[in-house]
Formats: C-alpha cells, sequence, structure tokens
C-alpha cells in the first residue's frame, strides 16, 4: 500500500475582483506562485481547488508570479472579492515541500 506525504495549505493571496464574463479572479499575491500549481479558493461561500492554467500581469501571459504582484487567474468557478488563495503543497519527508 503507497502512503501519501501530508499536504498542506500556504496563503498566498486575496481576491480583489471577479470578472464573471471572463472567469477570472483578479488577485493580489502575498506569496509566489507557478503555472501548473494546485490552489485552494476558499471564502464564504467559496470552496474549490483547481490547477493554475492561465496567469496574466498586466494582460501578459506569464509563467510565474511573486508576492506584491496582481494578477488575473483564469478560475473552474465563481470567485468572490475577498476569497482567500491557497497554494497546496505536499510536505515532503525529506524536509523539502513540493507543490502538487
Amino acid at each position: 500500500m503507497q502512503e501519501h506525504a501530508p499536504i498542506s495549505e500556504h496563503e498566498i493571496g486575496v481576491v480583489t475582483h471577479y470578472w464573471n464574463h471572463l472567469g477570472v479572479a483578479g488577485v493580489h499575491l502575498s506569496g509566489p506562485i507557478d503555472i501548473g500549481a494546485h490552489i485552494h479558493v476558499l471564502g464564504h461561500t467559496t470552496d474549490f481547488e483547481q490547477n493554475v492554467g492561465a496567469m496574466q500581469i498586466d494582460h501578459e501571459e506569464v509563467q510565474h508570479a511573486k508576492a506584491g504582484d496582481d494578477v488575473g487567474i483564469r478560475v473552474a468557478d465563481h470567485a468572490r472579492e475577498h476569497d482567500r488563495i491557497f497554494k497546496l503543497v505536499s510536505d515532503d519527508v525529506g524536509g523539502g515541500e513540493h507543490a502538487l
């Protein structure tokens, strides 16, 4: 039987705007994020997980964004202002963390 490493969540940002017609959340980042990262969007009535598939800064596609950046992230479900964004990481027994 295969054991799975424990998973932890690290808050990396907050939703500042949601464009319903685009399915895009505007997010102010407090931590770094990369395309392909597994995130959890959590708010009063919001609770979903997804992989980051598309991300933009000032209408330019980016692969990576850092703390302090304001990014647009295409989301799988409706996000709301003040929803918190968490990055899910696997707590590796070897001491490192790995994004899911």
